[in-house]
């Protein structure tokens, strides 16, 4: 039902106010001794969070101070933090004095029923699982002192639990009654957000009667949303749909009911249960570096910089099959230079289209995703050789040390993912390549990268026979000359192959080309292996052959993308407003 306008005076402090509430906003104007307008506040209804009688202050500890006239709006406020490249939201407050309590209690009346007709997608009950051994295992302080005081304020009820062991989160969103909840909540980090992740997409092709291990089907999206509240080591999948990296931030856009769609990748194995990713599923370094970490786990968030210095020192390459499905090129490209943000008019075409499929395309979609065998169908595309690494993103996996992250152009919600291959090269242009991830230079535009962005992906390793042939060609850990690489790319009706080999380039290697820099590697470990492990969202997956198929917009966040800091006048956040250490 729509609200009836409202106009009339207030007063906030010793200043008079014109508060008018009309339609989706609500705004009161600061007016002179001449009545003359001066500055105006206006906040979109949606966003505001809660409207309590009397003077009251939530954060950082609850005050009430009751007063017949008075009336306290609480409500969203952005802010700038400095090196983000998202905003900060704060729990704004402005308190009201009424002329009468009449007038006071119509406010308060009006304004409740306008957020409740406004916001219909605010949550009323929430599922909340805490993990207290994340990060700096802060969970449970994050949580009670700066998340419960927003949700009591917000009419939300939760049922709390702190999870005691690995997957107890996931097991729960299997095997419990859901009845009732809105969303579920996960104070923690990556793997934490992973075991909801996996609960909640498997429940709901339980429920539908989907076998989700069959890589031809379409999965059911889950009718449950997702918040995060960062508690984590890592946090990559709250920065890259946020923008920030702040627990009142993400609650906030909980409270107001924001929903932001993601894709999900499946990852499918021969021999091993099916895993979901989105944001990094990564082999060669990025899987050699989560395999080390392991190792020094005592070392808590540095052991990723120990780990990725010495699989760097150890110099390797792998070599793999890596096929895959192309994306509709028309529709966007890894390396168009947008970047996908709030409102995303890429993601709001692909949502259309999505909604728009038609379900009688399953003949040809089991055609395309056939399950690990020979067959190939027309839309394939093959490469073959040595690779530094080959990863696959549904997101930009942007982090407060990679703001841009390892795909800056990469999309939320569009239904596809972007395969980056990276071949083998000298020790220093893949530090390059590396080192462009902290900038703003493009780490796509070098010789041996390359971006392609895909529906789905097989990854298998060379025969027996094929990987002597490999070696023969270098070492796992030796340098392949940019000049000496060429391709041979051959047309069949079953797709583009492309078959890497080497040539000579006519001048003849000197004593210190030939030299391999395996030396390197036997500094930082004991023996070079000829396979590496997935990394799949921090989780390792201990094979090679793998089938990944993009699901478009399987998963709802309470969220809404990174917004653009150059729609909204904000000013930079002071650090004394920090309020948690």
């Amino acid at each position: 039902m729509e609200t009836e306008k409202l106009e009339s005076t207030l007063w906030v402090g010793n200043k008079r106010y014109r508060a008018v509430l009309n339609g989706w906003h609500f705004k009161w104007t600061e007016v002179d001794k001449n009545n003359r307008d001066k500055n105006t506040i206006s906040v979109p209804v949606s966003e505001v969070v809660g409207v309590e009688e009397g003077r009251v202050e939530i954060l950082p500890h609850k005050s009430v101070e009751d007063t017949d006239k008075d009336f306290t709006v609480f409500y969203v406020k952005r802010c700038r933090s400095g090196g983000t490249y998202g905003l900060l939201w704060r729990l704004g407050r402005t308190q009201f004095s009424c002329p009468s309590r009449v007038l006071k209690d119509q406010w308060i009346t009006n304004l409740r029923t306008s957020v409740k007709t406004h916001s219909p997608r605010r949550p009323n009950r929430l599922l909340v699982f805490i993990n207290p051994f994340g990060g700096k295992k802060k969970g449970r302080k994050i949580y009670h002192s700066l998340v419960a005081p927003l949700f009591e304020l917000a009419g939300i009820s939760s049922h709390v639990i702190v999870t005691e062991r690995a997957n107890q989160a996931r097991d729960h969103l299997l095997k419990k009654d859901l009845i009732g909840f809105d969303g579920v909540v996960c104070v923690g980090g990556d793997g934490m957000f992973s075991e909801i992740l996996h609960g909640l997409i498997g429940r709901a092709q339980q429920e539908a009667g989907i076998c989700e291990n069959d890589p031809s089907v379409t999965l059911q999206p889950s009718s449950l949303h997702i918040g995060i509240i960062p508690a984590g080591s890592t946090d990559c999948v709250c920065y890259a749909t946020v923008g920030v990296i702040d627990p009142v931030t993400s609650a906030l856009h909980i409270v107001v009911g924001d929903s932001q769609p993601l894709d999900v990748c499946a990852v499918h194995q021969a021999s091993a249960p099916l895993r979901y990713s989105v944001s990094l599923l990564g082999y060669g370094f990025y899987g050699d570096v989560l395999a080390e970490s392991e190792k020094h786990r005592w070392m808590g968030p540095l052991r990723y910089d120990f780990s990725g210095t010495m699989v760097y020192l150890c110099n390797r390459s792998y070599a793999g099959i890596v096929q895959y499905i192309p994306a509709d090129p028309v529709l966007s490209s890894p390396r168009d230079r947008t970047r996908c943000l709030s409102g995303c008019s890429v993601c709001s075409r692909s949502t259309e289209r999505l909604i728009h499929h038609s379900p009688d395309s399953g003949s040809s979609s089991r055609s395309h995703y056939s399950h690990f065998n020979g067959d190939s169908a027309d839309e394939w595309v093959s490469v073959e050789g040595r690779f530094r690494c080959v990863s696959l993103t549904c997101m930009s996996c942007a982090c407060p040390r990679s703001p841009l992250g390892l795909s800056p152009s990469a999309h939320l919600a569009d239904g596809t993912g972007d395969l980056i291959l990276v071949w083998d090269t000298n020790p220093l242009g893949f530090l390059k390549y590396l080192y462009r991830h902290t900038s703003a230079q493009d780490q796509f535009d070098l010789p041996f990268v390359e971006v392609h962005r895909v529906k789905a992906v097989r990854f298998s390793v060379p025969s027996s026979k094929e990987e002597e042939d490999c070696e023969e060609i270098g070492e796992p850990s030796s340098a392949i000359s940019e000049a000496e690489r060429g391709y041979v790319e051959s047309a069949s009706r079953s797709g583009s192959q492309m078959h890497l080999t080497e040539k000579r380039s006519g001048r003849e290697m000197t004593d210190k080309q030939k030299t391999p820099d395996s030396f390197l590697c036997g500094l930082c470990c004991s023996k070079s292996s000829a396979v590496s492990v997935w990394n799949c969202d921090g989780e390792i997956l201990p094979i090679t052959e793998v089938f990944c198929r993009i699901h478009g917009q399987l998963l709802h966040l309470y969220a809404r993308g990174i917004e653009d800091q150059a729609l909204h006048g904000c000013s930079v956040e002071n650090e004394a407003t920090s309020y948690i250490n």
